[in-house]
């Protein structure tokens, strides 16, 4: 099970740290970042476009690595217009999460079985019980959204040569997996419904700050421009037929 834990797992020497990098020695500039983080919280630090710079570039950054995904995810959504701090803590916990060898493939840390297909766990859903429904449902949205945000250039030369499916399936698929999961009963005790039903509202918007982080920092110099036209092109014309 994903949850949004990244956020509450930053000490105050971790965002210290960030202080000091900013500061570079400046003794003004070190201080109003502290007068920043006391008055305002560790967040609006965390949004500071120089803190990500500073993470990226600064050869003394030794930050832990959920809090580096943290800001890449945190700034790519403000970047397309997303801003909820939820969204960015589920987003980069996923990330973190399906970065171990094989939990992408898994419903849960605790489960052996492994689906590669999103049609395998729609076919596992007419059997499960209450409980793997809801981690099934869920998985299917972070499956969709994992594969989708940072393997869009993959995904699209399959549609194209083999005649996969397409970006918009993996945002179908996504969207009514992360919904059904939000109105699944174990949601709410788990704080998970208001954060997967912003993720489903906002699929689309996510997925396209994901391959910001991909096309930027995980993989640079691959891909296909082509295809990042075209699923540019996507992005756009889903979200102006999305719109009332």
């Amino acid at each position: 099970m994903i949850l949004p834990t990244i956020r509450a797992s930053f000490s105050r020497r971790d965002v210290l740290h960030l202080v000091h990098l900013l500061g570079h020695g400046d003794e003004e500039i070190v201080a109003g970042a502290e007068k920043r983080l006391d008055e305002e919280g560790a967040d609006a630090l965390l949004d500071d476009p120089r803190v990500l710079n500073a993470l990226l570039t600064d050869p003394a950054a030794s930050a832990p690595t959920s809090l580096v995904f943290y800001v890449l995810v945190r700034h790519a959504l403000l970047e397309v217009g997303i801003r909820d701090r939820g969204t960015a803590d589920y987003v980069a916990s996923l990330l973190v999460a399906f970065g171990r060898a094989g939990r992408a493939y898994r419903v849960s840390e605790a489960t052996t079985d492994e689906y590669h297909y999103l049609v395998d766990m729609v076919a596992r859903l007419a059997s499960a019980d209450r409980r793997e429904a809801f981690l099934l449902r869920s998985h299917l949205g972070n499956f969709s959204l994992w594969l989708s945000g940072l393997f869009p250039d993959y995904l699209e030369s399959r549609s194209r040569r083999k005649g996969a499916p397409s970006l918009s399936y993996y945002e179908r698929m996504g969207t009514t997996g992360y919904h059904l999961a939000a109105k699944s009963p174990e949601a709410a005790p788990l704080g998970l419904d208001r954060v997967l039903t912003e993720v489903a509202d906002h699929f689309a918007g996510v997925r396209s700050a994901l391959n910001l982080v991909s096309d930027r920092y995980l993989c640079p110099r691959g891909g296909d421009p082509v295809g990042r036209l075209l699923r540019e092109v996507v992005t756009r014309v889903g979200g102006e037929s999305r719109r009332p």
